[in-house]
């Protein structure tokens, strides 16, 4: 075999090297929850539900649509530094799973990118250690020509290996038809939320 057969052979190894570890990470099991078991959805206004009746927020439309326990942890106006602080009275509820959205009021006040980095990294550890499953949801960066999703969010999942949704806020914050205001989702909006977030739950097989 000579040199050029060698590297091709050396190259498609790799590639099949990548591909396997993808599968695998994608792969990751997850236990299903049970039929009593608790969310936690915890963040900002986005998960309060400003903008639309409390009965329409993401936490009572997800609970009305899984037939789970959903606590809403949801503080307007909350920075992450501040949601960090708050999170361990929550977890003391023994949540099996946390729906983690915060950090807009971070980017929108255009505070420290590494210190909000620091913050949801530490609530992932936090949450993690307290023998809950995270789902961390990606908050567009609302400086953004077309509200994509700001990076910290992919690194933080790539570094922590937690089920990620990287789409819903930023295609609600695109369409006015599903927002509030500039920023809050309307009732179409948080409906959506749970279904993406239902819709993750359902591909790691955590829910039927």
């Amino acid at each position: 075999m000579n040199k050029i057969s060698w590297i091709a052979v050396l190259v498609a190894l790799i590639i099949i090297s990548l591909i396997f570890l993808k599968e695998n990470k994608e792969t990751t099991y997850r236990a299903p929850l049970k039929e009593q078991a608790v969310i936690l959805a915890f963040g900002d206004s986005l998960t309060y539900g400003y903008g639309a009746p409390q009965e329409l927020s993401y936490p009572s439309i997800l609970e009305k649509k899984t037939g789970l326990h959903v606590i809403n942890a949801g503080v307007n106006g909350e920075e992450s530094s501040e949601g960090l602080r708050r999170l361990p009275t929550f977890l003391k509820q023994k949540p099996d799973l946390v729906i983690l959205c915060h950090g807009g009021n971070d980017i929108i006040g255009k505070l420290s990118k590494e210190a909000l980095k620091k913050n949801l990294l530490s609530m992932i550890q936090l949450i993690q250690e307290s023998g809950a499953e995270v789902l961390l949801v990606g908050v567009p960066n609302f400086g953004m020509l077309g509200f994509q999703t700001d990076g910290i969010y992919y690194e933080i999942a790539d570094e922590t290996d937690v089920m990620f949704e990287d789409k819903v806020l930023s295609f609600v914050e695109q369409n006015n038809i599903y927002k509030s205001d500039y920023i809050h989702p309307n009732a179409k909006g948080y409906e959506m939320m749970a279904d993406a977030f239902i819709d993750i739950l359902q591909k790691n097989k955590i829910v039927p």
